[in-house]
């Protein structure tokens, strides 16, 4: 199972577009407190997510919570500052895990130090900033899926 992890996430839009991926994909999401927004039944549906009941969601209060409930094993953090491209990771576990910080600040330090070794990066140019948070769960959660066989998902389309 491919786990994805947002970080105190503060954008609306952004963790929409990664529910979205994970209802596609059949990743679980979890989000960690602080959110910059309201997820309940009447604000998703307010904001048309149609989707968003086949979202494996669980949200926790902070990163300890997520740890003490979840582990970290296979656990990789994304961030620019990894020395190492995502393509030089194996990522075909039966569960991986990809940790993503917020929009303005990323993950913390004392988190990216703690898993140095499984920091991972998503290749760019020097002089941009970074990609957008929910093209960074794509890019990293299809490559997980493509080193494991994209598990469960549908094989050939209708042209097929």
């Amino acid at each position: 199972m491919l786990n994805i992890v947002l970080v105190e996430p503060e954008i609306p839009h952004n963790t929409g577009a990664v529910a979205r991926t994970c209802a596609c994909t059949g990743a679980r999401l979890h989000l960690i407190r602080p959110l910059g927004f309201d997820i309940s039944d009447k604000a998703v549906k307010r904001c048309g997510l149609d989707y968003w009941h086949l979202v494996d969601l669980t949200v926790y209060d902070n990163l300890d919570a997520f740890f003490e409930k979840q582990g970290d094993s296979h656990l990789f953090l994304a961030t620019t500052k990894a020395p190492r491209a995502y393509s030089e990771v194996d990522l075909s576990g039966s569960d991986v895990t990809l940790m993503f910080g917020k929009e303005t600040a990323g993950l913390p330090l004392w988190l990216r130090e703690k898993y140095r070794d499984n920091c991972i990066r998503i290749p760019m140019k020097d002089e941009a900033r970074s990609l957008n948070l929910s093209n960074s769960v794509a890019i990293l959660a299809y490559e997980a899926l493509r080193q494991q066989g994209f598990p469960g998902l549908l094989g050939v389309g209708e042209m097929g």
